[in-house]
């Protein structure tokens, strides 16, 4: 198992072929691999290249690269990561086989469907093992497995074996054909993705907890996997069930929420891998580029996993980014390595505030975050514990906008705030690390009393005074017959329906259409479940009625709620 924390280059999300059509090739990933290394020269730490999804050829067991994608292979790429020190990984679908025609020795642990093998009958299990051993010899050592189906069996066992035995018994084989590679395969390194997480009922129906930020907490996950994999990851990176005008902060909390789901479940934070880093230029981040790229970082190495994860395009990162990346993940690593992490404050699902403490013997780096829409004070007594009532402190970082206010063990931040307090050894200027100037927090913000009405099936309205020098925030959310969020998707791109055209906000005042300004209006894949919006004051005639609607175009029943408030903000908000 991994002694140390680690830093991971994985290079999904530089291209995307499952919510997008930019396709891997040999000269992407060669290029992504120049800038990881124009990156290490100026001080970020890669230890490790992962190589994710489609690099095989369909026809060759995972024994060959993809034509014309890869016309000379991978040697290229793999005697250019080993010359300088960067360890290869590769991505594999585990007994899935829905990206492969199976070769010659899988075909006897066929389903019969032909989309899965089994694990303890027939061949493929062998073949795979052997096929990783393959590129353990030539220089592989990272292994990220993926999309596992422990339900798999050909035929004639699925007639006369229960579905719980063939469950249990491909678990089996699985965890001791793992346990006997690494003990023939020293430093090799396995990180589990989809597939190695419970589904779960609650209130009558099935659910995915990597799905949802809303359900209650469940036992999800098997932590027998910890004795075979170094880390168990959490889920794609995707948007909460957390409203928030700020989409890729509602984006950090849904990691933020399923770290903390994960560790209910028994699983150390170091083993805990939250992918939570991602920048790109695809459909799979949302194009998101490298937007509000600082605290997503920040929020990624505090959440205290020694399988420190980076997605996408490296080259959207230029030399005062790499100098700022290289600063913040030293200053983190370093408190992995040698000291604990920890979390206080609300579940991140529940909108309320919270946040992750990593500790050493001299100093902690205490990252907080207010998801709920109002200014939060938050009390971090129980987070420094550990650390002497004495000790200085000083704010290191924070979005712009509303000043957080720094007191006695205790931090004022505003609407869908995140901030990174230094104490003791930190609480020193030569650990600062300034403000995100691209996210623009409300200097203030009011909830306005707003009662909203249903108007047609799947639509409710209010009308309320405009103000006269305020934005008008709506915050819209649906939920199923069960009260747990209910998320829309209109497909991936690039001919996804945006989501804006299915959840619905609109503005009237005096019979015109007021324009509303909204984040969220992306083809996302995993759905949202919410709506956001606001109006700047120059839109409206003030203390004239204006009328906010909301439509859900959700083909299942769904209920609605809406919210109202007023903002005002210190510096002019962003408006991509």
């Amino acid at each position: 198992m991994l002694k140390h924390p680690v830093s991971i280059y994985i290079n999904w999300a530089a291209y995307d072929e499952l919510s997008d059509v930019v396709e891997l090739t040999e000269a992407l990933a060669l290029r992504q691999l120049r800038e990881l290394l124009r990156l290490r020269a100026l001080g970020v730490r890669f230890d490790y290249y992962l190589m994710d999804a489609f690099w095989y050829a369909r026809d060759g067991g995972y024994r060959t690269w993809r034509r014309p994608h890869w016309p000379n292979g991978p040697d290229a790429w793999l005697d250019q990561c080993l010359s300088n020190g960067v360890l290869p990984g590769l991505w594999v679908a585990g007994n899935s086989c829905l990206a492969h025609d199976p070769v010659p020795a899988w075909r006897d642990s066929l389903t019969e469907d032909n989309t899965a093998c089994c694990l303890f009958s027939g061949g493929f299990f062998a073949h795979f093992l052997e096929s990783l051993h393959l590129w353990y010899e030539r220089g592989v050592r990272l292994f990220k497995v993926d999309f596992m189906n422990f339900d798999a069996a050909p035929p004639a066992i699925a007639q006369t074996m229960l579905p719980s035995e063939i469950r249990a018994q491909n678990i089996a084989a699985f965890i001791a054909g793992l346990k006997r590679f690494r003990h023939e395969h020293p430093g090799v390194v396995f990180l589990a993705y989809n597939g190695f997480e419970e589904q779960t009922r609650c209130r009558g129906a099935s659910y995915v907890t990597q799905s949802n930020t809303s359900l209650p907490f469940r036992k999800v996950m098997d932590t027998r996997w910890l004795e075979v994999f170094d880390a168990i990851y959490c889920g794609d990176p995707r948007p909460a069930d957390v409203p928030a005008m700020n989409f890729w902060r509602a984006k950090d909390v849904y990691s933020d929420h399923m770290v903390r789901a994960y560790a209910l479940n028994g699983l150390p934070f170091s083993r805990i891998d939250n992918s939570g880093f991602m920048i790109g230029t695809t459909g799979t981040c949302y194009y998101r580029g490298k937007a509000a790229w600082r605290g997503m970082l920040l929020l990624s190495l505090a959440r205290g996993g020694w399988a420190n994860t980076y997605y996408g395009n490296l080259d959207l990162l230029d030399e005062d980014d790499a100098r700022w990346f290289a600063k913040a993940q030293a200053m983190f690593m370093a408190v992995q390595a040698y000291g604990w992490c920890d979390t206080f404050g609300a579940m991140p699902g529940e909108g309320e505030p919270y946040g992750f403490v990593a500790a050493g013997a001299d100093g902690a780096l205490v990252t907080v975050v207010n998801p709920s829409q109002r200014t939060a004070t938050v009390e971090l007594g129980e987070a420094l514990a550990a650390v002497s009532a004495s000790a200085p402190v000083r704010l290191l970082f924070n979005d712009a906008g509303f000043e957080p206010a720094l007191g006695n063990r205790q931090i004022t931040l505003g609407a869908e705030q995140m901030a990174l307090v230094g104490l003791g050894r930190y609480a020193d200027a030569q650990y600062d690390l300034g403000a995100q100037d691209d996210v623009i927090i409300p200097a203030s913000i009011e909830p306005l009393p707003a009662e909203f009405v249903a108007d047609g099936a799947k639509a409710i309205t209010a009308t309320i005074p405009a103000p006269r020098d305020a934005h008008v925030r709506a915050v819209f959310r649906q939920a199923d017959a069960r009260g747990i969020a209910k998320r829309t998707s209109g497909g991936s791109p690039p001919n996804g329906v945006t989501l804006a055209k299915l959840l619905t906000i609109t503005a009237h005042q005096a019979g015109r259409e007021v324009p509303v300004h909204v984040n969220y209006d992306k083809a996302i894949w995993s759905g949202l479940s919410w709506a956001v919006g606001e109006i700047a004051p120059e839109h409206l005639t003030p203390g004239e009625p204006l009328t906010l609607r909301f439509e859900s175009r959700e083909p299942d029943a769904v209920h609605l709620a809406g919210a109202v408030y007023l903002v005002r903000y210190a510096q002019k908000p962003a408006r991509p």
